[in-house]
């Protein structure tokens, strides 16, 4: 007994000490900024995200990871897996009540954040916190408020976003509709040189709710309501009207809707649609540098506005360094980390910053940068910008739309 004790005592200390050096004991969002890049300093963070695209990894790797390590001493590791994957990790380290997990950041939106705000995976609100956050964007821009429809809370800070644009034929078309009304008379006027993809596809069920905004009184009564078909009847029934009567002049009369974005973007490279359209505002430069497109390409969008998806960074409940967690997101939502990955190298996406809210030699660097003569200015995109409205909507249009339209 007497050799046990000492033993015993010492393990005692060690797990005391464990417990001490964890960093998720403590509410970080209380704590200064100085006392965070003090305890992040030296420290791993990992960053979970799916790893599917060779342009995004290379900004992680190749400048996110050697700037958070020179601007905060804090080693970067990014672990390539599906989002999915990462919430059934976090929900089975919750259930077995793992407090100290393996995850730090993860890259997230949609339904994804909605599973995992629900079942308590995230860390809480911590937005208020970051100095480039609060600095740099629109905290109260309604993009940053709702995810989906699911209110943010603070509990994902805003990465980046894309938009929905049409894409036309400036050779055949000299000026494209500026709204919805405008593209009906478009259509008729030009029969069988229009169409969309059917609504179980994910960009043409993305056209048709940006009817259904068109349609509302105005877009917030849609994307700030949840779906209930009492209060949505009106603004539906004028959707439907407006659809079935634009069939009869789209491609093939309307007996056909392509079935994939795919499909329709090789009717618009064919020359049998004028127009295309997708969900990413910049996505027609690669298209026409590999051939596909005609290289007199250009994009618009209508009112009252462009659907934007916003894709946000968030921690863990059971980060074990949130301060690290919170000093790498800092860095990734600041100026010169966001005007890096607007540039077309790598990742080339658009960026939530607010434009007004730069230091002017940071604002010229925006505007000098060169995404192509097919992309919109960030600041048309900006102010056309709105905001997704609940995911449940996307499948009520799949099953309204093949009812009201489709079958009539």
């Amino acid at each position: 007994m007497k050799k046990f004790m000492p033993f015993f005592l010492l393990a005692i200390l060690f797990m005391t000490a464990c417990s001490d050096t964890s960093t998720n004991n403590k509410d970080w969002t209380e704590a200064s900024w100085e006392e965070i890049e003090a305890e992040a300093e030296g420290t791993e963070v990992r960053l979970y995200m799916w790893g599917g695209d060779e342009g995004i990894n290379a900004y992680i790797d190749d400048y996110v990871t050697p700037q958070v390590e020179d601007e905060y001493g804090v080693s970067l590791k990014r672990v390539p897996l599906d989002t999915p994957e990462i919430l059934q990790k976090l929900q089975t380290e919750k259930q077995a009540d793992k407090q100290e997990g393996s995850i730090d950041v993860i890259w997230i939106n949609g339904e994804n954040f909605k599973n995992a705000k629900e079942n308590e995976l995230l860390m809480g609100s911590f937005t208020e916190v970051l100095p480039n956050f609060n600095d740099y964007y629109n905290t109260e821009d309604p993009a940053f408020q709702r995810d989906f429809g699911t209110e943010v809370e603070g509990m994902e800070a805003p990465w980046g976003k894309v938009q929905f644009v049409f894409h036309y034929d400036s050779e055949k078309i000299e000026n494209p509709p500026a709204t919805f009304q405008e593209l009906q008379t478009w259509v008729a006027e030009n029969p069988g040189k229009f169409t969309y993809p059917s609504a179980e596809e994910f960009t043409g069920n993305a056209f048709l709710r940006h009817v259904l905004y068109a349609q509302a009184e105005q877009p917030a009564d849609i994307y700030e309501q949840p779906l209930e078909e009492n209060n949505i009847t009106p603004t539906a029934e004028r959707t439907w009207s407006y659809l079935n009567e634009m069939e009869n002049n789209l491609w093939r009369s309307g007996e056909h809707y392509p079935n994939s974005l795919t499909e329709l973007d090789r009717l618009y490279s064919q020359g049998e649609v004028w127009m295309t359209m997708g969900y990413n505002e910049s996505r027609a430069e690669s298209l026409i540098e590999e051939g596909v497109f005609p290289a007199s390409t250009r994009s618009f969008v209508m009112e009252p506005g462009s659907i934007g998806n916003t894709h946000f960074l968030s921690i863990p409940f059971n980060s074990p360094n949130q301060p690290g967690a919170l000093a790498a997101i800092n860095f990734m939502l600041s100026p010169e980390a966001q005007l890096e990955k607007y540039k077309p190298d790598d990742w080339g996406e658009n960026t939530p910053i607010s434009f007004d809210q730069l230091p002017e030699d940071i604002k010229e660097e925006f505007k000098a940068v060169e995404r192509g003569e097919s992309v919109l200015s960030t600041e048309e995109l900006q102010e056309s910008f709105l905001p997704e409205s609940e995911a449940a909507y996307v499948d009520w249009m799949k099953e309204k739309w093949f009812n009201e339209v489709v079958q009539k």
